[in-house]
Order: C-alpha cells, then structure tokens, then sequence
C-alpha cells in the first residue's frame, strides 16, 4: 500500500473509532425511556446511565493521554478500543440497572483513553499544512457531528429495534477499529522523556477531575468545590514533582491554553443544544424517539460538507482565526433564533433554520480550534495536550450541560408557579437556556479573535491529494 493511502486509511480507522465514542455521549439519550421502563431504573437512578460514562471519561482522559506518551499512543489505543467493546457488550446484555450503570462507568474509561491519544497519533501522521488541514477538517467532523449522529442513530435503534442496540452497535464497530489499527496504525515508539508515570500525580488529577465532574452532574456544589481543592494540591505536587504528570510549562503555550478555554465554551454550548434541542421536540412538540433522531439529519449533513469540503479550504486560504470566529458567530446566530422557539412552534419554521446555522458553524469552526491548539505543542507530549483538549471539552460540555439544563429548571418551575401551562412552562426555560448558550458562542468567537496567535495563511488553496479529496 503506498504511504499516502496508508496514511489517510490510518486516519478513518482513527476517526471511526473516535466516532464510536463521542457517538456514545448522545446516542443512550434517546434510549433512556425505555432503559428506564424495561430494567426498572428510577428517575434518580436513570441519570446515572449518562452520569457514570460522563465520570469515568472526564476524569481519566489526561491520565489517558500522558499514558499513550509513555507507552506509546498505538498501543493504549488499541488497547482502549478492546476495553470499551467489552463493556458495550456488557452493557447491551445486562439483565439489571447496576451492572448497565457498571458497564457504562467501564466504557467511559476506554473512551478517555481511544479519544485522548487519537488527535496525536492523527498529529503524528501529517506533516504537510494541507494534507494536516484536510485531516483535521475530518476529525473535527466526528467532534462536532457525532453528537449529532448519535441522537439520529438512537432515534432509530430504538424506534426500529430495541434499547440494547445503543449500546450493541458498538461492537462491530470497535472490531473493525481494531482489527485496521493492528494492520496500518504506525508502531511508533513512546516519545515522552520521562521514563515512569506521576502516580501521585494520576491519582490527584483524576479524583479533581472526578469530583468536579460529580459536582457538575448532580449540581452538588461541595463535591465541586472539592475537586477544584483538590485540583489545587496537583498544581503543588506537580510543581515540585520530577516526573510530571502534566508540566506546567504547557500552560505557558498560549495557543493551547486559548483553544482549550474556546473549546470549552463551545463545547457547553454545543452539548446543550443537542440536549435542550431533542427535550423541546419531544417534550413540547411531542415528537416521538425516531422523529426526534431524524430531526437532526439535515444538520449533520450540512455539517460534513463544511468539515469536510470546506474547512480545511478556509483554513489554508484565510488562517485558522477568521473561520473558527465566523464558525462560532454561526453557530451564536443559531442559538439566537432558537431562544425564540415558541410553545406552537413547528420544525421546518422555528428549528431546522437555527439547526441549519449551527451545523454550518460547528463545521466550521472546530478544525481550527483543534490545528491552533496542537501547533505548538512538541511531539514528546502530543499524546498529553491531546488529553488536555479532549477534558477541555469534555469538561466544558458537562458544566456548560449541567448549567443551562438548571437554568432552563429554574425558569420552568417559575413560569409554573405563576400559572403557565406545562408546554409553555417548558418552552420558556428552553428559550432562556439557548440564549445563555448563544452569549457562551459569542464569547468563545471573542477570545478566540482576540488572544490566538496564528502564522500567516497562506494565501492559495492546496492541492489536495486524491486519497484526501475522496472524501
């Protein structure tokens, strides 16, 4: 197989095993009616099929990734993979809510680890500006657009099927990732310097991260607040450490800094609206879980055409400052419109146009928050500022989540109290909730404009290989 074949099929076994996993953040959203009603879970209890993926995945992923620069990212990806189709397994045969809630605390875990180490080892593959900006333009798709995929898929698994294939689908998946992996993912050496792992270190990082993760879903301030404590002692430790987990040099490289603090406020935005989106087409329109998955095709297919034909173009031709700023005010100007969602709302007037906006934004914009963020990172600790990303984002969706659904509580139970019906209750809390979500895409737009440093574009549109161009 010649190189560059090798090199872009290396990078679809990558994406596609990405996509298995951010496929999971949203696809088990659509099934939890009829988890709950079929395994017995109370409304409390419930929450934990998402809550315990959502722990396990936030709180590992910079141990994941400071692992795949120790021991080799091919090696704890591959190894990832096989551990998060052992627990989609797992989860799509259980026969009770606690081993469901087990298994998906064991898939977060593979997850952290496949998603961590997959941006360096794709880093690794390219070095030529259009060729890298094509490859990002790809993998930012699978960020950006999984989500939205995973609420079609479940929609239609569970409409069709049963619950239990959100989760079994995985499987022929995560084969396939890996039986390419073993035959075309380069064996590479491990690059960091450092010989041995920070176990303090790992141990204080990932409870932090734990804490605050549990802090941000279940909305208890204290385990918050614990975390961040916590986190405090690991920026000491580190400090002093000879072997660091995380060198605080890395927060001395403005880019990445920049883009992690973008992604996260895109990230919250984006999460919230895949969520308050369906809750509104289901709870207020009263969609069904199919309709609700086909809702939101046409956004995911606008979506890929911007990631993958046009992104990378951008990037090239203007730098990546003036499309990630225009990407995130597309995706703030849908939001916008989607604040004014009304309680007798229909799809085609009211919510595929706002859709529309932020699927064209969401393409747009993520290839270069990912390019800038990587650019100046060295590749002895790729595998570490990868993780650094990816918990950025995941950290940002979780808090930016927990607090517009909170907001969008509070603002229902108000409207409720002064005697609004149930729909119009609701619609108001989801009309407050997208609005909060459009100023968090307009500040990321701002400090993106404003603090990211970028080379000059070049200025000529590249000539994109053939294996890149069909894609």
């Amino acid at each position: 197989m010649k190189d560059k074949q090798a090199r872009w099929l290396a990078l679809y076994t990558l994406c596609l095993g990405n996509l298995m996993i951010v496929l999971d953040t949203n696809i088990v959203n659509v099934a939890l009616p009829a988890i709950q009603g079929d395994l017995g879970f109370t409304p409390t209890a419930l929450a934990w099929v998402v809550n315990a993926y959502m722990l396990t995945y936030g709180g590992f992923l910079l141990l994941g990734g400071r692992l795949g620069d120790l021991l080799g990212n091919r090696r704890v990806f591959q190894g990832a993979v096989v551990a998060f189709t052992l627990a989609s397994v797992a989860c799509g045969l259980a026969p009770s809510a606690g081993l469901l809630v087990a298994g998906r605390a064991v898939q977060g875990l593979g997850g952290a680890a496949v998603s961590a180490v997959a941006l360096a080892l794709i880093m690794g593959l390219f070095d030529d500006a259009a060729e890298r900006a094509k490859a990002m333009a790809v993998y930012g798709f699978v960020m950006s657009g999984g989500g939205a995929i995973g609420v079609i898929l479940g929609g239609v698994l569970t409409g069709f099927l049963t619950w239990h294939w959100v989760f079994l689908v995985n499987v022929p998946i995560g084969v396939t990732v890996w039986l390419l992996g073993s035959r075309i993912l380069p064996h590479r050496p491990a690059t960091a310097t450092a010989t041995r792992l920070d176990v303090v270190g790992a141990v204080l990082v990932t409870t932090a991260l734990v804490l605050v993760v549990y802090g941000v879903v279940s909305t208890t301030l204290v385990y918050a607040a614990g975390g961040l404590a916590v986190l405090a002692v690991f920026v000491f430790w580190e400090a002093r450490s000879d072997h660091p987990l995380v060198p605080l040099r890395m927060f001395r490289i403005r880019n990445l800094v920049v883009a992690q603090a973008v992604g996260s406020l895109w990230a919250g935005a984006m999460f919230a609206t895949f969520f308050l989106t369906s809750l509104y087409l289901q709870q207020v329109l009263e969609y069904d879980a199919l309709a609700v998955g086909l809702c939101f095709l046409p956004s995911s297919v606008v979506m890929a055409v911007f990631s993958l034909r046009w992104s990378d173009k951008l990037v090239i031709r203007f730098g990546p400052k003036p499309p990630l700023v225009a990407g995130l005010a597309l995706v703030a100007v849908g939001l916008a419109l989607l604040a004014g969602v009304p309680v007798d709302g229909g799809y085609v007037v009211d919510v595929l146009p706002a859709m529309l906006l932020t699927g064209v934004g969401a393409g747009v914009a993520l290839n270069p928050v990912l390019i800038v963020a990587m650019s100046d990172v060295e590749p002895s600790e790729a595998g570490l500022a990868s993780g650094l990303v990816n918990t950025s984002f995941s950290m940002g969706g979780a808090l930016g989540l927990a607090v517009l659904a909170s907001v969008a509580t509070w603002r229902t139970d108000a409207l409720s109290v002064t005697g609004a019906d149930h729909a119009a209750a609701l619609t108001g809390g989801f009309q407050i909730a997208f609005g909060i979500g459009a100023v968090f895409a307009v500040a990321a737009a701002v400090l993106g404009g404003v603090l990211l440093r970028t080379a000059p574009a070049v200025g000529a549109e590249p000539e994109i290989a053939p294996e890149a161009a069909a894609v």
